[in-house]
């Protein structure tokens, strides 16, 4: 098999950077995106001086930077893992004017994932998106109020940008399946990294509390990444679906709704500046 080039966000900790780790093994060509310089340097370092690029998805401009750059830099891009994330604290704007939770888990992979498409239509190439089991504990959609001004918590917040993750899976296969691109949604499970260090929110005490005792590693965390990532989506998994532990998991009933998908996507593209159709 010819070497694939997989572009992974969040790539500098966690199950981004075990997924980075355990796909560069198979002799894949892992581009490493993170956030923190000297993190992502460290972890393209672990991977043999594998490509690195740097972007603060709280920032839409370094999106559209790093879009830039992947075009620039790659030809091919057979897999986009949508990784970066996190749970956020008390409510605050991003510089572009957004909730920070909304845009960072979603608005900002919705972005690079629009700039990408012509590449990853070509490349038919897989579009792995990181959602959590919080979409259907935490999330109380309300497609009027995606900035969550009239009612917040870190939460709530959290679960919708995993909801939204789901949804935007779901229409992305809708709008681009027959033109080549395969996409999946996933939960990775209780992983013991440092996604919520940003937030005091109850999941952030939650997972101070199961710390080495019920929480699994990024390595198991990253399981399901890997195996959307190298298994055949026409043979071994069916696109547009929600996955825990390489199966179709259940999510919340909002993910099964088409119309709201639709509609997400056009308020997701008017709120970071793309055409919606």
């Amino acid at each position: 098999m010819p070497e694939r080039t997989i572009v992974i966000t969040g790539a500098s900790d966690g199950i981004g950077a075990a997924a980075a780790r355990s796909l560069h093994s198979l002799g894949n060509r892992v581009v490493v995106v993170g956030r923190s310089p000297e993190k992502t340097a460290a972890a393209a370092r672990d991977l043999g001086g594998a490509d690195y690029h740097l972007a603060d998805f709280a920032r839409l401009d370094d999106v559209r930077a790093l879009a830039a750059t992947l075009l620039e830099r790659y030809p091919r891009i057979d897999v986009l893992a949508n990784n970066a994330g996190g749970i956020m604290g008390r409510r605050e704007e991003t510089v572009d004017g957004h909730e920070k939770t909304l845009q960072v888990n979603h608005l900002a992979p919705f972005l690079l994932t629009n700039l990408l498409l012509e590449r990853l239509t070509e490349s038919r190439a897989t579009v792995i998106n990181t959602s959590s089991v919080a979409n259907s504990i935490f999330a109380r959609f309300d497609i009027g109020d995606l900035e969550a001004r009239r009612r917040y918590s870190p939460n709530r917040a959290y679960g919708n940008a995993k909801l939204a993750n789901i949804l935007f899976t779901r229409e992305l296969d809708a709008r681009y399946g027959n033109s080549g691109i395969s996409t999946a949604a996933f939960h990775p499970g209780g992983v013991a990294t440092s996604f919520a260090s940003e937030s005091t929110s109850m999941m952030r005490l939650m997972y101070r509390t199961l710390l080495n005792r019920f929480l699994i590693s990024p390595e198991q965390g990253a399981e399901t990444l890997v195996w959307l990532a190298t298994a055949d989506p026409a043979k071994d998994w069916q696109t547009g679906k929600y996955y825990y532990k390489c199966k179709i998991s259940p999510a919340n009933k909002d993910a099964y709704d088409a119309a709201l998908s639709s509609r997400l996507w056009e308020e997701s593209a008017r709120m970071v500046g793309l055409p919606n159709g």
